[in-house]
């Protein structure tokens, strides 16, 4: 699964970045410093496998993982090739969902592209030059359906279905708030509107605010304005972000208890992409590796075990199943068998986030 950070030029969009992933995307204080999208694979912070490690002494850990693609800065007129709308527009088409990265400090030193900080205009920026870009593809989409309505009628429906979403569009608002029924995105879903992907913001603020976040008039409206589309708003500092990827163990926790946070906004970035895009990990643990899956929620046993190995799902027989909680309380797997919690899970189940499985099949 791809998320796509985007956002103005010098937001802190590929700082961000660096601080994700360590991978030391350019930056420069310019736009269209990043013009090929950069791609970081990181893993999905989870507690658990930690403790599971111990347990199990596994020799290996392996965690959940989740790619983030840096995409080149947007300006006004992207969606008719004004700066790199272009390449931004094809990347982004390409990626599960989006975060986008909201100047909410001053900075006299950074210059903005648009000369003053203005979060809501930024967005609207971004939204609406993918909004465009939607309405041409929806255009040509009507074109063709309408020319097939005249020898099937089965088209009317996917007519209705755009011009519900046209209208929407034009009014300013993303695909992603229309109301459709699940077979009335199937219709649309080889369409890859930019609008239909998952939101989320990032509110950028200064390292003076981040113990005053509730307070930051830029970060209010953006949660304002993210409310109307059901987007969730992180805020973080991304330049203390970055210093704190720099850090491990004790000398990372003791800066995080020096900011009075609990986690870096970061793992909290991570965790809400992951939970954005609908993903869970369901676990295996043993003496040779512990380790995470990730799978859609809803996922019943069988297409969970197709994720460890093809075989496994069509010589599907039972899925031995505890729950994270469940163990942790037995403190082994030996306990709980004893004690008759681990159960036996058919076709039919539906997986939950934080299981523990072993999964009998036959091929």
């Amino acid at each position: 699964m791809k998320i796509g950070i985007v956002g103005l030029p010098n937001v802190g969009k590929s700082t961000m970045f660096n601080a994700i992933t360590n991978a030391g995307a350019e930056c420069a204080n310019y736009p269209f410093c990043t013009i090929e999208p950069n791609v970081g694979v990181v893993p999905v912070p989870d507690e658990r496998l930690d403790v599971l490690t111990k347990m199990f002494n596994a020799k290996k850990t392996t965690p959940a993982v989740i790619e983030f693609v840096d995409i080149a800065g947007l300006v006004k007129g992207a969606s008719k090739g004004e700066g790199l709308g272009n390449k931004f527009l094809s990347h982004i088409r390409e990626v599960d969902s989006i975060v986008e990265v909201v100047r909410c400090f001053e900075d006299s030193n950074i210059v903005h592209v648009d000369g003053k900080i203005d979060p809501i205009r930024d967005i609207e920026t971004i939204n609406l030059e993918l909004i465009f870009a939607d309405l041409e593809t929806i255009d040509k989409r009507l074109e063709k359906a309408k020319k097939m309505l005249k020898s099937d009628k089965k088209y009317q429906e996917e007519i209705d279905i755009l011009n519900k979403i046209k209208m929407n569009l034009e009014n300013g608002k993303p695909a992603r708030i229309v109301e459709l029924s699940d077979e009335e995105k199937d219709i649309i879903k080889d369409m890859f509107l930019l609008t239909m992907k998952p939101m989320m913001y990032i509110a950028n603020i200064s390292e003076d605010e981040i113990t005053d976040v509730e307070n930051n008039e830029n970060v209010k409206k953006v949660e304002e304005y993210a409310k109307n589309e059901n987007a969730k708003v992180i805020p973080l500092c991304v330049k203390i972000e970055e210093e704190l990827t720099l850090l491990e163990g004790n000398d990372k926790k003791e800066m995080l208890h020096e900011l009075g946070l609990e986690e870096s906004g970061l793992d909290k970035l991570i965790k809400a992409s992951y939970d954005l895009l609908g993903l869970m990990s369901f676990l295996t643990a043993g003496e040779p590796e512990v380790r995470a899956w990730t799978i859609k929620k809803g996922t019943k046993a069988p297409e969970a075990a197709g994720k460890i190995h093809s075989d496994i799902q069509r010589g599907f027989i039972k899925a031995e199943v505890i729950t994270y909680d469940e163990l942790i309380k037995c403190g082994s797997m030996q306990n709980a068998r004893e004690k008759g919690l681990i159960r036996q899970e058919g076709k039919d189940y539906i997986m939950k986030d934080g299981d523990i499985v072993l999964f009998k099949f036959n091929v």
